[in-house]
């Protein structure tokens, strides 16, 4: 009779150490992530700073792997509009290249960058980003581009070439959230 009871024992006692088991790693996974979330600084949080090797690169993605666009991350960065580039979009970002900046006035990109012209660099960035997702021919056919920093910008088609703002689509490149037109110039508001 003793030897029944003992039987009827062993799985109560699994179980309770199968549970107890669990509950200590969701415990431990929890405080994982949560200290995690603190170390992270402040502006590298949201959606911006996930990676992931699965899904196809967004905006943001693409224009850090490009050599042509490092002054292009560089403003982004300083502006703090990461989690901007990586939304669902669809988003086209009229992207300069690093020549692009570098045509501008001495001084004015590294004035730009310093953290109390962070508004103003905002402001000109956004002015590169239309919501919507045209291809080259729909660009043909358009006007004017309602842009991120809630302006407009004129869109002129010479020849085969198309011009935003006064700058010429060089390049296209397709992102999971959008396109990104590479553009030979910075397309300052008015």
């Amino acid at each position: 009779m003793k030897t029944i009871h003992l039987f009827k024992l062993i799985p109560v006692a699994v179980l309770l150490v199968f549970f107890y088991s669990c509950k200590n790693e969701t415990s431990q996974s929890n405080t994982s992530v949560t200290k995690t979330a603190e170390a992270a600084p402040q502006s590298q949080q949201g959606q911006a700073f996930v990676e992931d090797n699965v899904s196809n690169p967004n905006v943001l993605q693409i224009a850090i792997k490009s050599p042509d666009h490092t002054t292009l991350v560089a403003a982004v960065q300083a502006a703090q509009l990461e989690n901007a580039l990586v939304n669902a979009g669809p988003l086209m970002v009229f992207a300069p290249t690093n020549a692009a900046f570098e045509a501008l006035p001495s001084g004015t990109v590294e004035n730009l960058l310093k953290p109390e012209n962070k508004e103003t660099l905002a402001t000109i960035l956004k002015h590169h980003v239309t919501a919507g997702n045209y291809d080259m021919n729909l660009l043909k056919k358009v006007k004017k581009l309602g842009q991120a920093d809630d302006t407009s910008v004129q869109v002129e088609t010479k020849g085969d070439d198309i011009y935003v703002g006064g700058a010429k689509i060089i390049g296209t490149v397709k992102a999971s959230n959008g396109t990104i037109y590479v553009v030979d110039k910075v397309i300052l508001p008015q």
